[in-house]
């Protein structure tokens, strides 16, 4: 039926409710809120009883999803049906299910579906059984927030409870302050925005306010930590840098992102050297999204003696969050691990004499 647009589902929803929805995502809270708009639009018309589905498991016995979808309760003429897959692979019988499921919906104003997914790659959006869902139904694709829009979004919260921050460049560093603080967890961001209407009534909160309400309560991903570190954003990456050591992360994994990111940019480069245009050669490393953006303004400037020397840095690091020592290099793991992460974040840059 549609791809629905997140920003535009409470839209939908008021001009009328489809009989099957699909959300498909990775970021908790949007996905719980798009699910709660559903679940309410039905029930204000008359959907009033509900069973829900975890498929966990090769094993999970697909026929009562489908025996619940078939029969109606003695009490409720309309019924709401929900069906959780966590790992996104609901299997050869699941799929079969899915797509009966899909089919049956067509026209079915009794049962209201609704099929929850983690984010999907591209392989399983093109599937047969997603295709089915996305044919008799709407979906709806969850995507996080970026750091970027993480102020903007942040506004638009505050907004909606009647608070503001200060015009100009007070309220914009305000923003900036309350995104770094809630970096990668817009559940706790949420809550901390729910915080700011007890604590405050509503009108413009001030950078002080702000400051003494809101928690460090960033969530430091190490794959977060490699797009700091190609935008070249020093002060970000080693905030994310303490925040990983503090959250316990293995220093071992945070080195592997970081030598990931120095290898895949070596051999685009040298793709490159050998002829090959720049957006081929990022294709053929499988680098898309914002790490394909960050390698295009990263990789013309590079030299190879620049790469060479950040290989090297990585191999040596490699040594010392094992436990090894080398000359002219710091041997506490995080430290060292944050001299090459400062060395990759000036990639690119004219050498200091």
């Amino acid at each position: 039926m549609a791809q629905i647009p997140l920003n535009q589902l409470g839209a939908q929803l008021h001009k009328g409710l489809r009989p099957l929805y699909t959300l498909h995502g990775d970021e908790p809270l949007l996905q719980q809120e798009a699910h709660d708009a559903i679940r309410a639009a039905a029930r204000a018309q008359g959907y009033t009883e509900r069973s829900s589905f975890t498929v966990a498991g090769a094993h999970f016995d697909w026929s009562a999803v489908l025996a619940a979808g078939g029969s109606l309760s003695l009490f409720a003429d309309r019924q709401i049906i929900e069906i959780r897959i966590p790992s996104g692979k609901p299997g050869k019988d699941g799929a079969a299910a899915l797509q009966q499921i899909a089919q049956a919906a067509d026209g079915n104003d009794s049962t209201l579906t609704i099929v929850l997914l983690p984010r999907l790659d591209k392989a399983t959006r093109t599937g047969a059984w997603f295709s089915a869902l996305e044919a008799h139904g709407a979906t709806v694709q969850i995507d996080p927030v970026e750091r970027a829009q993480l102020p903007a979004w942040i506004a638009q919260r505050l907004a909606a409870q009647g608070q503001r921050v200060a015009a100009g460049e007070e309220g914009q560093r305000t923003l900036q302050f309350f995104a770094d603080r809630v970096e990668g967890n817009l559940l706790a961001a949420h809550q901390e925005i729910q915080k700011l209407a007890l604590l405050h009534p509503a009108g413009e909160l001030s950078w002080a306010q702000v400051e003494a309400a809101v928690l460090n309560v960033a969530r430091y991903d190490v794959f977060k930590l490699s797009e700091a570190v190609l935008a070249g954003q020093v002060a970000r990456t080693q905030r994310m840098l303490d925040g990983l050591q503090a959250e316990g992360e293995a220093e071992v994994l945070v080195h592997w992102a970081l030598a990931e990111d120095i290898r895949a940019l070596k051999r685009v480069k040298d793709a490159m050297n050998a002829g090959k245009p720049l957006p081929m050669a990022l294709r053929e490393n499988r680098i898309w999204g914002n790490k394909e953006r960050l390698y295009e303004r990263l990789l013309p400037q590079a030299s190879d003696a620049q790469l060479a020397r950040l290989l090297r840095s990585a191999h040596i690091v490699d040594g010392i969050v094992k436990g090894l020592k080398a000359p002219d290099w710091p041997t506490d793991g995080w430290q060292a691990l944050s001299r090459l992460a400062l060395q990759l974040c000036r990639l690119g840059q004219p050498a200091v004499r």
